[in-house]
């Protein structure tokens, strides 16, 4: 581990020094590489030299033990030398995790599909409480949730919504939401006040960059144009402005009608279809590649049901982790930061003891 170390800080500081030559900014493609890698560098460098600093300091203290005889004097040296010991071992954990093999997709924005499941116009009611739920988190995140295609039923459900949310780090955060998300509560259309069990799925899928080779043949695509369903705007239901697109070898269909424009909506879709066929991709690796399927904390399989959202004891729990919490009010308004983090610390750990079986 310490050999890489030293290699990632040698090749940190050629980093350093190709950005100082005056000519860098005139390659704009060499100049964004350079920058993305140095910022991909930068957290493993600072916990390394730290590293160095708090081991040179453990070497320090037990060489002035060795030659002071004042007690007093000793304790403080003892007290620094524990110090830097239990800094010394938060370091060399905290440097194993920033080493683990990062997923290339963490960095990109997401596209997240709901669907309601089980349990009719109760299922679409909390699919759209989880739509919300999930606004809600990337607004106190600081990113942007733009609507790609939403099938409303009348009373405030949502049979299913596609949307995306533009923000660092969003996948690396969000793909842990991906799978069946199951409500328990008592249904404001159930007369008996009996408990009901209800649920949608969360697919969550990277966007596709440009480079990315996801090839769409003309011969492989059906193009609809149409008028807007359901709740619209002025003049969204007037034109045909709405798009679906149908790709033949996959049988995926997409829709987007929540633009005025036909084009927008037409771009809205193609994105849609690229992340999707993208995923698809993801998922055969990940089904291939059994091993490190089971070393994940739930982000490949779509039909895996992954949380419970318990209303009458306001409950959550997380059952991949076995994490639950009494606030169901706060997570569906957004506060699900500790079930992330929880599910983080999960997936590292896990990668952890893999690498310690290799």
């Amino acid at each position: 581990m310490f050999d890489r170390l030293e290699d990632l800080l040698i090749r940190f500081e050629e980093i350093m020094g190709e950005l100082g030559e005056p000519n860098v900014t005139n390659n704009p493609e060499r100049f964004r590489r350079l920058m993305k890698e140095q910022s991909d560098l930068t957290p493993i460098v600072e916990s390394y030299k730290e590293y160095k600093k708090c081991r040179q300091e453990v070497e320090d203290s037990l060489a002035m033990l060795e030659g002071e005889s004042d007690e007093e004097m000793r304790d403080m040296i003892k007290e620094t030398l524990s110090e830097n010991r239990r800094r010394v071992e938060e370091l060399e954990q905290e440097l194993k995790i920033l080493l683990l093999p990062k997923d290339p997709n963490d960095d990109k924005n997401v596209i997240v599909e709901i669907r309601a499941g089980a349990g009719g116009d109760e299922a679409a009611l909390f699919a759209a409480e989880v739509y919300r739920m999930y606004v809600h988190f990337a607004e106190r995140q600081r990113w942007r949730v733009e609507l790609l295609n939403v099938d409303e039923i009348g009373i405030g459900g949502m049979k299913e919504v596609n949307f995306q949310i533009t923000g660092q780090g969003a996948f690396s955060k969000l793909k842990y939401e991906s799978g069946v998300h199951r409500v328990q509560r008592v249904p404001e259309t159930e007369s008996g006040g009996r408990i009901h069990t209800s649920t949608c799925t969360v697919a969550v899928m990277p966007e596709v960059d440009e480079d990315v080779s996801i090839v769409i043949e003309d011969k492989d695509i059906r193009i609809d144009v149409m008028r807007a369903s359901g709740n619209g705007g002025q003049c969204v239901n007037t034109t045909d402005s709405a798009v679906r697109l149908t790709h033949y070898p996959t049988g995926i269909v997409v829709y987007s009608q929540t633009e005025k424009s036909q084009l927008q909506n037409k771009e809205k879709a193609f994105a849609l279809l690229r992340s999707k066929l993208y995923d698809m991709e993801q998922q055969k690796r990940h089904d291939a590649e059994a091993d490190l399927r089971r070393s994940q904390i739930g982000t490949g399989d779509r039909s895996e049901k992954i949380r419970t959202y318990n209303f009458p004891q306001g409950r959550v729990t997380d059952h991949r982790i076995g994490l639950t919490l009494y606030k169901l009010d706060k997570v569906m308004n957004g506060d699900i930061d500790e079930i992330l983090d929880a599910c983080i610390a999960a997936d590292q750990a896990a990668k952890l003891v893999k690498m310690g079986e290799n």
